[in-house]
């Protein structure tokens, strides 16, 4: 037979503190809804622990927060309204023996100086909103959208646009730049060799009659 742990409760306008105080305790599970339900479950050493508690207005679950601490469970429970209530449940029973005023966190309303927030020593919360797996919603895998296994867009395999293979398409051949192939500057230079022998054996011949010549005047 499950039993019901011990809840101590304060509030402030626009909050209710409820500390459920159960040490050491296993497959913890606290859901709070909009309408105010706010129920939990858990085991501690050899027994279970169940609690429901209908709160006394509507809340706001995504702004509320929970730390499970090891020797309690502490929520910040933000109310749907800001207002101050006059009891921690609703309707007209008493309240069960197992809620008390937590006179550690209590602030009355008509305070002078207003009541102030507590501090917190650097709890950690998780938010009620978080709590559906404590997943981070769209990132599934830690993938960055749109980054197939970190390719840029567009760019497959780390090719250029317009450049295939990163070669040097569409770039006119060198040759135009170079007076012809290779075909015709054989043939050009066979006439320039040609022309040059052919230079080589007239000034042979001019200087073969000029020595007869001389030899004959004298």
């Amino acid at each position: 037979m499950s039993r019901h742990p011990e809840v101590k409760w304060a509030q402030r306008e626009d909050k209710v503190y409820i500390t459920v105080v159960l040490a050491d305790t296993k497959d913890a599970k606290v859901n709070l809804a909009p309408e105010g339900v706010f129920t939990f479950s858990a085991k501690a050493g050899q027994n279970e622990y169940e609690l429901k508690l209908e709160l006394f207005d509507k809340v706001n679950v995504e702004e509320s927060k929970i730390n499970i601490g090891e020797r309690s469970i502490f929520c910040i429970v933000e109310k749907a309204e800001a207002k101050w209530w006059n009891k921690l449940l609703s309707g007209d029973a008493k309240t069960p023996h197992y809620v008390k005023v937590d006179w550690d966190k209590w602030a009355d309303e008509d305070d002078d100086a207003g009541p102030a927030d507590l501090d917190m020593g650097g709890m950690d919360f998780s938010k009620f909103g978080d709590m559906g797996g404590m997943g981070m919603p769209g990132m599934g895998g830690m993938g960055m959208p749109g980054m197939g296994g970190m390719g840029m867009p567009g760019m497959g395999g780390m090719g250029m646009p317009g450049m295939p293979g990163m070669g040097m398409e569409g770039m006119p051949d060198m040759g135009d730049f170079m007076g012809g192939d290779d075909e015709d500057s054989d043939d050009e230079g066979q006439e320039a060799e040609t022309k040059t022998a052919t230079s080589k054996a007239a000034e042979e011949e001019k200087s073969e009659g000029a020595a007869a010549g001389s030899s004959t005047f004298i």
